[in-house]
């Protein structure tokens, strides 16, 4: 039986009734199997947390009021940042970013592609992960690497 969004906050916060109240994301699709890219990212920071693995989230999208884009630009947010850094050195890279998409039906930015490149070009591994499952594989990669996790 395939885990939905639910299943992983309640696992990460020991209750599933107080995943619920955490959790007001919404089903646009009828398709039980569609996960939208809150949901693949989710399950993602669960099992880097499981893992042990510290790692953070960079808040660039969804929507914000006026005040709040304004506040966010003049501190510093900058479209395209990939959404989830994890900051640990391995090989001959500085550390990971991840760009996260749904598993099926995510396009990556033209600012996105800019950051990964910019990323790569200055010794970080920065690559687009469609789904929790290649993100998991991309982690695990690059852990291989200096063969010590976190």
């Amino acid at each position: 039986m395939k885990k939905n969004y639910m299943d992983y906050v309640g696992a990460l916060y020991g209750d599933s009734s107080k995943a619920e109240k955490l959790s007001k994301v919404s089903r646009s699709r009828s398709d039980p199997t569609y996960h939208t890219e809150d949901d693949e990212q989710a399950k993602l920071h669960v099992w880097l947390t499981r893992e042990g693995i510290r790692h953070y989230a960079i808040p660039n999208g969804g929507k914000r009021n006026y005040a709040e884009a304004i506040k966010f630009k003049r501190t510093g947010v900058s479209p395209g940042v990939p959404d989830i850094c994890i900051p640990y050195s391995s090989g001959s890279y500085h550390g990971l970013y991840i760009e996260l998409k749904r598993a099926k039906g995510g396009k990556v930015s033209d600012s996105q592609k800019e950051w990964l490149a910019f990323l790569t070009q200055n010794g970080y591994l920065a690559q687009v992960a469609e789904g929790f499952e290649k993100a998991k594989e991309i982690v695990l990669y690059y852990f291989s690497l200096t063969k010590t996790l976190a």
